[in-house]
């Protein structure tokens, strides 16, 4: 019986131990390699005093030896907590102060951030995966040492399926990051739910796109696990370089292909997919943020062999609805590509700005009840009363939703459309706007690659909006900012044309890949005023 995490590659081991659980470069582990190694780095762990519900950091490159730290510390009964490995030392230290983490998983290329961070403050915990000779001051157990540890079961391990299993912290794009905490029951449920909707099976090779900090790895971990599956761990370098990722995922004979738009984009525009031998896969699901679908179309022509799904869900819920796009789905770019229907198993409702139910293909908050939500925020109790809506169905009895912050409308068919954020609709003037609209208005023109719309002081008047995009590679000098804005004129109201367009070679994102638009409009602020003086 699979009711935690980790037992997910333990049966799999049972049953196929020589198959490969997980592929770096020229590097692989069987699912028996991980078992065993998983389970010595547990008793590494619990000699180094970790206990039930402890957190314990992944502090590392991608490589075989995160895939080993995840199950690792889930099986000495610990939770894991990613740590960005690109993140400034300030943020990494901002958690693991944050999360109380005495003890990190790591490895050789950190040392010199680890050497960085704990000058800066003081680290009274202890290090696996690096050598004793470090000299970093700290207690050190090298991996060769975690490799010596027995692999027999740790019989002393109790845990439920109620209890932590990892706590993943949000990008950080506004104020300080946020730890969401996730049991081994939600995960499981979701991984449950994405092997059986997309048919995972032994067969499939998956990619793991995202860096163990984004909520999109949890498909590739669990639900690949569950399945059986293999999982290849896409280098970090290979996200700047789309001609050889998508010979990767050529050489690699990927399946099951689970990214963001963005890879996707960059793999259209510049991956070389003609000259690619991408049979192999069956399954392209995107999320994160919205594809447009002139790209979409593009794609679906390169890859006839695939299915394309687009899948929805803040980390807090992982996944929460789905879209399997049908072939004839549209011509029309200026179409909206919708969300699709509450997973199985979950259940959604659409509310007003009073927590009631919208009337029918109304614009309202979605708020999900779903085994896969998230426990809570770590130690943000205030977060907590805001993010979960409790609406009682019989005296003294309640169903808790959470509270997804994302503006949806239910569609004729039966499916949601994305309409905006909560926290992205802006009052300009008296008229209420949604800002992803004029995004997606924007990048329904053939020679604009990507958008970001945000608002600014405007004196003493309130705001006002502007926007900046990238450029196709074969856009014309004729297609001036001037140009866009009027093609943007014919599409959205007078009142929510941004009055300053600017066009950029590149946008700052967050380690996932996001457009980072708190960034974006400080650094273009910083152009305004460099310009004027």
């Amino acid at each position: 019986m699979i009711y935690l995490l980790h037992h997910t590659i333990d049966v799999v081991a049972d049953k196929r131990p020589q198959s490969e659980a997980v592929r770096f470069r020229d590097e692989a582990l069987t699912y028996a390699d991980l078992v065993e190694r998983s389970t010595q780095l547990a008793r590494c762990l619990r000699a180094q005093g970790v206990r039930r519900n402890d957190r314990v950091g992944i502090y590392m490159h991608k490589c075989v030896e995160s895939a080993i730290a995840i199950y690792g510390i889930m099986k000495s009964g610990a939770t894991y907590v990613p740590l960005d490995p690109l993140a400034p030392s300030h943020r990494t230290l901002f958690v693991i102060s944050d999360c109380s983490i005495r003890h990190i998983v790591t490895h050789k290329p950190k040392l010199p951030s680890l050497r960085t961070m704990f000058s800066e403050k003081a680290f009274s915990g202890s290090l696996i995966g690096i050598d004793g000779d470090a000299d970093l001051s700290l207690e050190n157990v090298a991996w060769r040492e975690v490799f010596r540890e027995s692999t027999g079961a740790l019989d002393d391990v109790v845990i439920t399926e109620q209890d932590l299993s990892y706590i993943m912290y949000t990008s950080g794009s506004t104020g300080d990051p946020k730890g969401i905490m996730h049991t081994h029951h939600s995960g499981l449920s979701y991984a449950r739910w994405a092997a059986d909707e997309y048919g995972l099976s032994p067969d499939d090779r998956l990619t793991n796109h995202a860096p163990l900090h984004f909520d999109l790895s949890t498909f590739d971990f669990f639900a690949g696990a569950l399945a059986g599956s293999s999982t290849v761990i896409v280098p970090e370098e290979y996200m700047k370089f789309p001609a050889d990722y998508s010979q990767l995922l050529a050489d690699e004979l990927i399946s099951v292909f689970f990214t963001v738009p963005f890879a996707l984009i960059q793999l259209l525009l510049r991956g070389a997919l003609e000259q690619r031998d991408h049979s192999a896969l069956r399954w392209v699901i995107f999320g994160g943020e919205p594809l447009s679908v002139k790209y979409l179309q593009s794609l679906m022509n390169a890859w006839p062999n695939a299915a394309f799904s687009n899948m929805y869900g803040p980390a807090e819920t992982n996944g929460c609805t789905f879209y399997h796009v049908p072939r004839d789905f549209c011509t029309d770019s200026n179409h909206h590509l919708p969300i699709g229907r509450i997973c199985r198993n979950m259940h959604g409702l659409i509310i007003d700005e009073n927590d009631d139910p919208v009337p029918p293909c109304e614009i309202g908050e979605l708020v999900i009840r779903s085994p896969t939500t998230m426990q809570g925020y770590w130690r943000r109790p205030e977060l907590n009363l805001h993010a979960f809506l409790d609406r009682e169905i019989h005296e003294g009895f309640c169903e808790r939703y959470y509270r997804t912050g994302d503006m949806v409308q239910d569609s004729n068919d039966g499916n949601l459309r994305f309409i905006g954020r909560k926290d992205r609709q802006v009052k300009i003037r008296g008229y209420r706007i949604e800002l992803d609209e004029i995004e997606a208005a924007l990048v329904s023109h053939a020679s604009v690659e990507e958008a970001a719309v945000y608002d600014v002081p405007d004196g003493d008047v309130g705001k006002k909006l502007e926007a900046a995009i990238i450029m196709t590679d074969d856009a014309g000098p004729e297609l001036t900012p001037s140009a866009i804005l009027l093609y943007l004129k014919q599409h959205v109201p007078a009142y929510a044309v941004p009055g300053q367009l600017y066009v950029r070679a590149a946008f700052p994102r967050t380690s996932s890949g996001k457009i980072d638009r708190r960034a974006l409009r400080r650094e273009q602020a910083n152009l305004s005023s460099a310009s004027v003086t």
